[in-house]
This record gives C-alpha cells, structure tokens and sequence, in this order.
C-alpha cells in the first residue's frame, strides 16, 4: 500500500475525524516509528471508528516497538506522537470515558495531573488546572473548551461552565494540555486547554445505546448510528439526563444531539461536517451554610436557593476542509458558526437578580503545514471571528443594601478578532529538534449600552465606546529525543484580552483601573516516556508569573491589577503489571500565591486583605489519584478501582479558614452477558464519606457544595 494511500485511508477512519485524520499524517512521518504508525493504521481500518481511539491505545501499548507512543492532537492543532510534543498533554481515549460513565465531566477531567474541577450544582463547576480554582471572568477566560478544535465560545463570551455545551457524553476522546498554549490557539488558553473529540462515522453499519439509572434518581441514555454511503459517512447521536437531584429541589434535565458527515470526495480533499446541539432546564442548588455544614445529614440535603435556575441553549456547526497534494503539504481551512442563550437566577449575590445573555459568531480557523526539508517543518495560519453578544441584569426585588431593585445593565457588544501564527520546527541534530512559534491576537469591541450612563447603587455602566486590544502569545523550546523517552525544556506566554463583563459590568470605584489584557509567562521542564517494558512515566515541572489577573475580592469589589505566582510538578504512571492488571497513578504539587497586596475595603470583610506571598484560596498543594485496572481476555468481566485525593485548601484570602480535603473510592465493573450486551454497574463513594466538593467562605462563614453520598448506578449497553 502506498503512502498517500495510507494517508487517504487514516484521514478517513481516524477517530475525530478529517482533524484527527491529520493525525496519522503526522505520526506516518515519523520516521524512527514508521513500522508503528503504517500498522497503526492498518489496524484503526479494521475497527469501527468509534472504538478506534481506545483500540489504538491498547494495539501501541500491546506491542513492545510501539509502546508509550501515544498519539495526541491538541499541542499543535495537529496529530503527533505524545514524545514529540514538548509540552504536558494528556489524552482520556474512548475507552476510559465508556467505563467512566460519567454524571459530571469533572469525575473526567480530575483524572488528569494538575487539573481540580469543583463540582456545583447540576452542570455547574469551576475550574483549576496549574491553578487556583478560579471564579468570574478568570473562571471563564483563563481556560480554553474546544470541541474538534474549536471553542465553544467566542474569546470575550466564556462562561465558567461552558463545558456543558460539548459532547463528552458522545466523545472518542478527551484532551489536556496543562501550561498556557496560546501561540497556537491564542485567547483563553492562559493555564490550560480541554479539547472535546467526537467520534468519527464508520465504514460499516454501527451503533449503540445505553441507558443507566441510580439511587439518587439519575437516568441518562445515549446512543448513536454510522455508516457509509458512497464517499460519505454518516453519523447521528443522543445523550439525555433527567435528574431529580441529592438536595432539595435540584433537579435538571439536558438533552444533545451530534450529526456528522465526514466526506471523502477522492484526490487530495476530505471534508468533515459537525453539527452540535444542546438544551438544559435546570433547577439549582446553592452554598449550605455554617460550620461543617456539608457534614449535617439534613443540611447537605437542603438548599437555601430553591427558587434558583439555570435555562441555556446552543448550537454549533463547522466544517474541516482539509487539501493534501502531496506528503509535504497540507492546508487545513475551517468555517464555523455558534450560538448561545442563557437565563439564569444569580441567587449567590443579594438581590437575586436575573442575568440573561446570548452570543452569536461566524468565523474560520486556517492552517498550512509544511515539510519544507529532512529537518525544518512550518506552520502558518489565520483565524478570524465576528461576534455579537448582549447580556441584561434586572433585579425584581426590593433594593438590598446598594443592590437597586431594576435594571443594572442592558448591553451589547460586537466583537471582531484577528490572529495569524506561525511555528517552525527544526531538527538542530538528529535526536534535537527546537520549536519557536508566535502568535499575534487582535480583538475589537464596539460596546453599546441600552440604559442610562452612569451609577445605580453599586453598578457602573460605562457610556459607549470601542476598546481594541492587541497581545503577544509567543513560545520556545527544545525537545531530546532518548530511545523510549523524550526531555524538554519550554517557555510560552498566554494572553487574553478581557472578558466583555471585565470591562463593562463594572461597579463604583473603577473607573480608573479598568481591565487590561492578562498575561503570563511560564517555564516548565519534563520528561516523558518508558522505563521498562510495560511501564511508562510523565514527569513535568513549572514556573509561571500572572499579572493584570481580574477578580472579584472578598469585599465584592473587582480587583483589576491582580499579580499571582504559580510553581508546581506533576507525575503519571503507568504500569502493565500482568495481562490482565494494569496500575494507574497521578499526583501534583502545587503553589499557588498573590504577588500584591491588597486591603479590603469593607468593614465587615477587613480580615479578608490579601497580602503578598500568602497562598490564593481554593488552592490546595497535593492532588493525587490512582486506579488498578482489571481486564481479561478469557473472561467477560471488567473491574476498576479508583482513589482520588484532595489535600486541604485554605477557604478565604487572608489564610485563616481550612477546609481538610478528602479521600473518595469508587468503583466500576462491566459484564459481557453476549456479544451486543453489556451489563455496567458504578459504585461512587464507596465509602460514603461526607466532603464538599467545593468549600468557601463569604460574608462572615463558612459555605460548602456538599458531595453526593455512596450511590449505585446499574446500565446496560446494546450494540448493533
């Protein structure tokens, strides 16, 4: 079979489609894995593409010349072997997110070193990875959510639970790369970026369902379908959740749909078309409040906001074209559309006023990746986008303190952004390569505000005007090249221009400081690879400085001049100890401390003054995890255990109030009971113990997200 042959057919059958199909192109260019990658593909022809991910990872780790050779596709827009990416990125394959089964995607992404997803209510969450676990603005523009490599909301539109909109009930795969990533991907992507991956459609007529129940009243189903027709593969998914909720009140409903064609019109063209929907009713839980609340059996059960809600829709479409005349050259051009509507009741401020926002975009990722010789390759690209968004708080009760009864904001915003790169690759010796990359990022905002001017009790509305922003995402590194393994050292700057609410919801008291774009600078140092046969570690180590960091401090004022310092290691492991059993382990060290100092400016809130060096709240030192893994190949049954560890945190500013972390167990095991049906059950919690799954504490005492006790979740799958 020829190269282009290869290429033609990886591009096809690769799981994520034309994007990751890219992928195959990229690992059949490795020369000293050339014998891994061709069979490799070989391989991924004979499954079916949803199963191609999870099968990959098993047929590399199977075979002792192609171990620890995995293949990821969000360093560099790009498929490329994990030891070639001087970076920390880690994958969740198809595989792993079916046994997971997961109610929530943080019981996901918590897998991965470095990364803290708190869980709220229903969908809700917040995140850290190499961070604290971040709120507001930061919460939202900090981190970056992709489906198939594009984000899931325009870069001054992000919302702290936007991962709600993705597929990862459906994917193939899951990614991560820890550290700020914007040479390539610009805006958001400051301490980390998650790729959502869907699965591509099949050869061969496949499909499947599964449904799922639990004792706290979770039902979940999902499904999908795929075939071929002509050059054309189709694909067609569901997922949907009615819960009635642990606490009181607390119910959601979410329904998704996924269609997919990915056409192979013939020549040097494939062409992959996503279309992605999601709708969520649900009725939200608030803080229990009081000391060790989350431990009183009736208080973790309550909920003080039982008039609190959330309604969100969206809808997404883009369309990878993908041109490769030859093996050196390929340009990757990819349309896009999206929009957004969310309703909410913000019952964790006084007043409770409702927030309603939307956003539209159109837009266009570009790339041409070039093999220009043996020892330079190029990659040079262009995105674009055009949005517009309006966002409206209106609070129907009586005035509480300086929240006024009324409106106290209408606006909208229309944005434009501009961002070409460029990185080039060269090979300094046969065993070291350099990497240096930049990007420029260009955002336009013409904010138009629909109410009076001006300051109405605590709320500032800024009069119309255009602000414009331009940053710098440069990075450099090297990468060696051992046998088995991989060390690197990099430097990369993230930048983003502020959140649109950064700049425009503000309040009294800003009007000389307002948001600036933030930035920061990291450097980190890795190894990666194999030990042993069978055994295979990642090792990495950071420095990272921010500054302009935007939040909102304990006396609920904005704080715009934010400096924080992050300094940390990570480490995973894995082990294939028999046939049978392989060993999973993860842990990371984090310090994450403000390089300013600040008084509060409330009375009530004075003991709250942050000052240089002390740790940033939500930030505990130690995540650590591990799982033994119990296949067989003569027997029908799947078993896994999981631990997880969260070390304690300090809950406020001023490092006065600790909560004490916790330990969870939890446990999945599968039955084959023929060959079109599996039996699953999942026991979360195992060992039932009170935790929080996030801790705070505001307004003089101690609020908590109390965890779900031990819970038993029975499913079934039924294959076509």
């Amino acid at each position: 079979m020829s190269v282009r042959t290869e290429i033609a057919a990886c591009r096809r059958d690769a799981p994520g489609g034309s994007r990751a199909g890219v992928s195959c192109v990229a690992a059949l260019r490795l020369e000293r894995r050339r014998f891994c990658s061709i069979i490799a593909k070989r391989k991924i022809r004979s499954l079916q593409g949803r199963a191609a991910a999870g099968a990959l990872f098993a047929f590399w780790f199977a075979h002792p010349a192609c171990a620890h050779d995995e293949i990821i596709v969000t360093a560099e827009r790009r498929a490329q072997s994990a030891l070639d990416v001087p970076a920390s990125v880690s994958s969740v394959d198809g595989a792993e997110l079916r046994r997971i089964n997961a109610d929530h995607p943080s019981e996901i992404l918590n897998r991965v070193p470095g990364v803290l997803i708190h869980r709220g209510s229903g969908v809700e969450y917040l995140t850290a990875i190499r961070s604290p676990v971040l709120t507001g603005g930061a919460g939202a523009g900090d981190f970056l959510f992709l489906q198939d490599g594009v984000p899931l909301r325009s870069a001054g539109f992000a919302n702290v639970n936007e991962l709600f909109e993705a597929q990862t009930e459906l994917a193939a795969r899951m990614e991560v790369a820890r550290g700020p990533s914007g040479a390539l991907y610009g805006a958001n992507a400051i301490h980390g970026v998650v790729n959502v991956v869907t699965p591509a459609a099949s050869e061969n007529l496949t499909g499947y369902l599964d449904i799922s129940g639990d004792t706290t009243a979770r039902f979940k189903g999902s499904g999908l379908v795929s075939n071929a027709f002509g050059a054309h593969g189709l694909l067609a998914g569901f997922a949907a959740e009615s819960e009635h909720g642990y606490r009181a009140n607390s119910g959601a409903d979410q329904q998704k749909i996924l269609l997919r064609d990915d056409w192979t019109p013939g020549g040097a063209w494939t062409v992959s078309t996503i279309f992605s929907g999601v709708n969520l009713n649900q009725e939200t839980a608030g803080y229990v409040v009081g000391h060790d609340a989350y431990k009183d059996p009736a208080l973790r059960r309550a909920n003080p906001n039982p008039e609190a809600y959330r309604d969100a829709r969206s809808g997404r479409i883009q369309s990878d074209v993908n041109y490769q005349p030859n093996d050196n050259l390929l340009v990757s051009v990819t349309p896009f559309a999206r929009w957004t509507q969310m309703r909410f009741l913000m019952h964790f401020v006084p007043g409770e006023a409702t927030e309603e926002n939307s956003h539209w975009s159109l837009g266009a990722q570009s790339a041409v990746y070039w093999r220009a010789s043996d020892r330079a390759e190029i990659i040079a690209g262009f995105d674009w986008e055009h949005t517009k968004g309006d966002l409206t708080e209106i609070q129907a009760q009586p005035t509480v303190f300086s929240y006024t009864q009324g409106v106290h904001y209408d606006y909208s915003v229309g944005a434009w952004s501009a961002s070409p790169f460029l990185q080039l690759t060269y090979r300094l010796a046969p065993r070291l390569k350099a990497v240096i990359a930049g990007r420029l990022d260009y955002t336009r905002y013409d904010y138009v505000n629909h109410t009076s001017d001006g300051v109405v009790g605590r709320f500032l509305r800024p009069a119309d005007r255009i602000d414009q922003f331009a940053t710098a995402s440069p990075k450099a590194s090297l990468l060696y090249q051992l046998k088995r393994s991989s060390v690197y050292l990099s430097y990369a700057r993230g930048a983003r221009p502020p959140q649109t609410t950064d700049l425009y919801r503000l309040q009294i008291n800003q009007t000389t400081n307002p948001a600036e774009p933030e930035t920061i600078d990291s450097w980190e140092a890795g190894w990666k690879g194999a030990i042993s046969e069978g055994v295979s570690v990642n090792l990495a180590g950071y420095f990272m400085a921010k500054r302009h960091f935007f939040f909102r401090a304990a006396d609920g004022y904005n704080v715009s001049d934010g400096k924080t310092r992050h300094v940390g290691a990570e480490a995973s492991l894995t082990a294939r100890v028999t046939d049978a059993l392989t060993l999973y382990a993860d842990a990371s060290y984090g310090r994450h401390t403000y390089r300013f100092d600040r008084p509060t400016l409330s009375l009530p809130q004075a003991s709250e003054s942050i000052r240089f060096g002390d740790t940033v709240d939500t930030a505990p030192r130690w995540l650590a995890g591990g799982r033994a893994l119990w296949t067989s190949k003569s027997a029908p049954l799947t078993a896994e255990l999981e631990w997880r560890f969260v070390d304690k945190y300090f809950m406020d500013a001023a490092n006065t109030e600790v909560y004490p972390g916790y330990h969870l167990v939890n446990f999945r095991g599968a039955w084959r009971v023929s060959k079109h049906l599996t039996a699953t059950a999942t026991i979360r919690n195992l060992l039932n113990v009170y935790y929080a799954e996030r801790a705070d504490y505001a307004f003089g005492t101690e609020r908590y997200f109390p965890g779900e006790p031990r819970e038993l979740t029975i499913g079934f799958r039924a294959t076509i």
